[in-house]
C-alpha cells in the first residue's frame, strides 16, 4: 500500500502518533468527511494493535475530527450545515478579539514564525496542494492564538479551526477564497506594527470572506473508503 498520503509514525506506533498522522491527513483532505475509520484496517497500516488505534481514535473525537458511534464504529467527522455555520459564527466571535490581544503582545519572534507559516502556506499553494496550503493555514490561526496569551481560549479556537477543514471540504465553493495570499499579510502587518483596532478588523473581514466562500446548501456524495483515500 502506498502510504505516502499519510505521514507514517515512527515505530513503534503509538495512539499519539497515529492520532498526530490521521489528524494531519484529515486537515490536508486526503481523508474526507465521512470515510470509515476502521480499527482493524488502521491496525494493519501502522502495525500496533486495536487498543492503540482506538485510544488514537478515541483522542481525535475529543476536537470533533472523529465520530464514534456504538455498534457503528468511527468515521471521519461529517459536520452539519447548522454545525458549520456555528463554528463560523463563533470563529467570528473569538478570533477578532484574539487578534486584538495578540497584537499587544507579539515580538518579533512571533512576527517571524507567522511569516513563515504565510511562506509555506504560498509554497504549497504554488505546488498546487491546496490541502497542505490550508493545514498550514490552520496553524497561522492557531499561532495567532498563542501569541494572544489566553490558553482557554487558544483551545477552543484550535478546535474551531479543526472542524472548519472538515467544513470546508465538505462546503466549499469558492477556491479562489483560500488563494487571497494578502489576507494574512495584512494581519501580519497589524501585529507588528501593534495596530489592536487594525487587527482585529482584519481579523473579523477575514473570517466573514472565508465564510462566504461556503456553499451551505444540502448535498450529498459518496465518501471514499479508507482504503481508497490512503492507497492514491
Amino acid at each position: 500500500m502506498n502510504r505516502s498520503i499519510v505521514s507514517t509514525p515512527p515505530k513503534p506506533a503509538t495512539s499519539d502518533s497515529i492520532a498526530q498522522a490521521l489528524s494531519l491527513a484529515i486537515h490536508e483532505h486526503k481523508i474526507a468527511p465521512g470515510t470509515k475509520l476502521g480499527e482493524d484496517e488502521l491496525a494493519e497500516i501502522y502495525g500496533v494493535s486495536r487498543t492503540v488505534v482506538r485510544a488514537a481514535l478515541q483522542t481525535l473525537s475529543h476536537i470533533k475530527l472523529v465520530d464514534i458511534r456504538r455498534n457503528k464504529g468511527a468515521s471521519v467527522a461529517s459536520p452539519s450545515l447548522n454545525e458549520a455555520r456555528e463554528v463560523f459564527e463563533a470563529r467570528e466571535l473569538l478570533e477578532p478579539r484574539t487578534a486584538r490581544s495578540a497584537a499587544a503582545r507579539a515580538t518579533v519572534s512571533d512576527i517571524a514564525l507567522l511569516e513563515r507559516h504565510i511562506s509555506d502556506e504560498h509554497a504549497a499553494l504554488d505546488a498546487a496542494d491546496p490541502g497542505r496550503a490550508l493545514y498550514l493555514s490552520g496553524l497561522f490561526h492557531n499561532e495567532i492564538a498563542r501569541i494572544a496569551d489566553q490558553a482557554t481560549i487558544a483551545g477552543f479556537i484550535e478546535t474551531l479551526v479543526a472542524q472548519s477543514s472538515l467544513i470546508i471540504a465538505l462546503y466549499w465553493r469558492r477556491e479562489s477564497a483560500l488563494c487571497e495570499k494578502h489576507a494574512h499579510h495584512a494581519l501580519v502587518r497589524a501585529l507588528a506594527d501593534h495596530d489592536e483596532t487594525q487587527a482585529e478588523a482584519l481579523m473579523r473581514s477575514h473570517l466573514v470572506d472565508l465564510h462566504s466562500a461556503l456553499d451551505l446548501r444540502e448535498r450529498k456524495a459518496r465518501a471514499p473508503s479508507l482504503k481508497e483515500a490512503l492507497s492514491r
